[in-house]
């Protein structure tokens, strides 16, 4: 939640202001979608290590709390995806979020079913691609901004 209260934090404080501090702005949200990616990965790499198996009724519902608090959040950005960098990039973040709960939601229901680490793991690496693509694209865009 730190991330994502960093994130709309940011994009709030820059909505005024110069082109130049919305795209560092947008450069900062690139680096924390990164971190995300890099936190995920690693994470899953844990999980083959220690084969910890998650609990997949604590994955559910908090993944469904996150999901309508995100859910909300996408539907006020999705107006202004297009306004700027700044804005396009917080959209960005809330639409991997969704992604991010939808995903687990369904390795939830998976672990519970199956009584394995394997959906997890699985959602772990599609997110970690996600998170990269997304930052990615988002850092680039960012970059070429600023200079």
């Amino acid at each position: 939640m730190l991330g994502d209260a960093l994130v709309y934090g940011t994009s709030l404080y820059v909505i005024h202001r110069s082109a130049r501090a919305q795209a560092g702005a947008a450069l900062l949200k690139g680096m924390i979608m990164f971190g995300f990616a890099i936190a995920v990965f690693a994470r899953a790499i844990y999980q083959v290590v220690t084969e910890a198996a998650p609990t997949g009724e604590i994955m559910g519902i908090i993944s469904i709390l996150a999901l309508v608090a995100n859910l909300i959040c996408l539907a006020l950005l999705t107006h202004h995806c297009q306004d700027n960098l700044n804005m396009a990039s917080v959209w960005l973040c809330s639409r991997n979020d969704i992604i991010a709960n939808t995903s687990v939601l369904v390795a939830a229901g998976l672990v519970l079913l199956t009584q394995s680490p394997l959906p997890d793991l699985l959602v772990g690496l599609l997110l970690t691609v996600v998170f990269a693509r997304s930052a990615g694209t988002v850092l680039l865009q960012s970059w070429r901004a600023i200079i």
